[in-house]
């Protein structure tokens, strides 16, 4: 999905409502993204004992791209963007 923009070309500003809506819905998967990263850290400090300390490189790539959604869910939340992180666009 893609964001709507105004004639300028920047991105059409939510209506408080619709800001409410997206700030619960993604206050929500921050709490999920939270446990997520309990769970990947424990996991990839395991892994890490049992290999020598050699970490997965799908538990760390995966661990970029959690950081990067949670900077652009702050981001939003804190109102410093208008532009709102996955699901409502690609993550990168």
């Amino acid at each position: 999905m893609t964001e709507q923009s105004d004639d300028d070309g920047f991105l059409k500003r939510d209506s408080m409502g619709e800001r409410f809506f997206y700030s619960i819905v993604l206050l929500v998967l921050y709490a999920v993204a939270e446990t997520l990263l309990w769970a990947m850290a424990v996991g990839q400090f395991v892994w890490m004992l049992i290999n020598q300390g050699k970490p997965n490189d799908n538990v760390a790539e995966f661990g970029a791209r959690l950081g990067v959604w949670v900077k652009r869910a702050a981001m939003y939340l804190s109102a410093t963007t208008d532009e709102k992180p996955f699901p409502w666009r690609e993550i990168d």
